[in-house]
């Protein structure tokens, strides 16, 4: 039985500028991109306006459990802007008490007052695009804000956590930048640790082409650690931040007790979720469907929706259930792992067919068992940490080709 979506993600695209590892679905504002009346102000107003009919447009369902601003930079966005999503979202689905509120600030954008405003309409947990300490490593990246400024904003974020005014809070950091090497990285955790921060999401640096590190890359000019020092870099990582209480319960994820995000959780359980906005991704019956990636793709889109049926991913009746190669893998991500024959009787496998093709699963994935990467636990699998998880794209490739070699047509 398929459980009605009870999360929303919405996406803010405004940015002052485009970091150089990002390929998200932005729109860079500059620096005026505050200014009254200028250009920005007009994007934004112009944007929030498609943002509000997509909302209305779309099926009912029932209470939000997790809410969740992305960007993009939400944090460009005045208090009244956001509240005015929140009554919209409220008005649409409404809340489960307690609901989980999460908003995507970035240090140069905000200032102790405006947290505080942000607190005033809703949101109960914020997460820092921090992704560095050190100023050369920042502008190297792209970053706007600065060691000072990110220090500044973890100290605000901390200090109304210990009031009791925020829920939680959570910091970003990348790793593997150009130039990190195991000792810097190390001086950059412990910085992060010493904010005293609750949650930490600690990503991988990816190359994506069309980006300014991969033309970079594509050129030679770009120093990144090789995989032994990534390999040791993510070993100490893991190690420091369990040594110290946290517990990482997915692969890019570390938190205290408590702390782990509920709409993270969602995600990564293959539960479904609403989307709103540019480039937005929803999956409220299983099955994914991302939004056109530019404002005039969208705008064309949503006239579009107005006069014809709405997008059939969005009704149960017409929408299908994530494919189980993709519901397998998200699973993984997680500690807690997956129970591959529960999963596979769920999309109507019978037991000769769990017998079958998930013994041959295991010849794919017989390395990663023998090395003890992969656990195996009453028909649970679960990736081993840190061993499985700094391996996880390997883990999951063999995955994927053991599904494209079964014939399930």
């Amino acid at each position: 039985m398929v459980t009605p979506p009870r999360s929303a993600y919405v996406h803010i695209p405004f940015c002052h500028k485009r970091c150089f590892y990002c390929d998200f679905s932005i729109i860079p504002l500059g620096d005026s991109a505050e200014a009254p009346g200028g250009p920005g102000i007009k994007s934004i107003k112009a944007y929030l306006d498609l943002l509000h009919r997509e909302i209305s447009l779309n099926p009912k369902g029932p209470p939000l459990s997790t809410i969740y601003f992305g960007g993009g930079t939400p944090s460009l966005l005045t208090k009244d802007e956001l509240g005015d999503l929140l009554k919209k979202l409220q008005k649409k689905f409404g809340f489960q008490d307690g609901a989980e509120i999460t908003m995507e600030v970035d240090p140069a954008t905000f200032l102790e007052n405006d947290l505080k405003g942000y607190l005033e309409i809703g949101i109960n947990r914020l997460s820092l695009g921090g992704q560095a300490f050190d100023d050369t490593t920042l502008s190297s990246i792209g970053r706007k804000h600065t060691r000072s400024q990110l220090i500044q904003s973890c100290n605000w974020l901390n200090n109304l956590f210990k009031d009791g005014m925020l829920r939680s809070w959570s910091l970003d950091l990348i790793q593997n930048l150009p130039g990190l090497n195991l000792f810097k990285w190390l001086k950059e955790l412990e910085q992060a640790v010493q904010t005293e921060v609750p949650h930490l999401s600690i990503y991988d640096l990816t190359i994506e082409p069309d980006t300014v590190f991969g033309r970079r890359q594509k050129k030679g000019k770009l120093d990144i650690p090789i995989e032994s020092e990534a390999y040791k870099i993510d070993l100490a990582t893991n190690t420091y931040l369990k040594s110290i209480g946290f517990s990482r319960y997915e692969i890019s994820s570390y938190s205290l007790p408590g702390h782990a995000s509920r709409h993270n959780r969602m995600y990564w359980s293959g539960s479904g979720w609403w989307g709103f906005g540019m480039g937005a991704t929803s999956a409220p019956w299983g099955k994914r469907f991302s939004r056109p990636r530019t404002i005039s793709g969208y705008k064309k889109w949503l006239d579009k929706q107005e006069f014809q049926l709405f997008e059939k991913t969005l009704f149960i009746e017409e929408s299908s259930p994530m494919p189980l190669d993709e519901l397998l893998m998200i699973g993984l991500r997680r500690r807690e792992g997956v129970h591959l024959e529960e999963v596979a009787k769920s999309f109507g496998w019978t037991q000769k067919e769990c017998d079958e093709n998930l013994k041959l699963l295991d010849k794919y994935w017989q390395t990663f068992l023998n090395e003890g990467c992969l656990l195996r636990k009453n028909g649970r699998y679960f990736l081993s940490d840190p061993k499985g998880m700094q391996i996880s794209n390997q883990i999951f490739i063999q995955m994927f080709l053991w599904w494209d070699s079964l014939d399930l047509d």
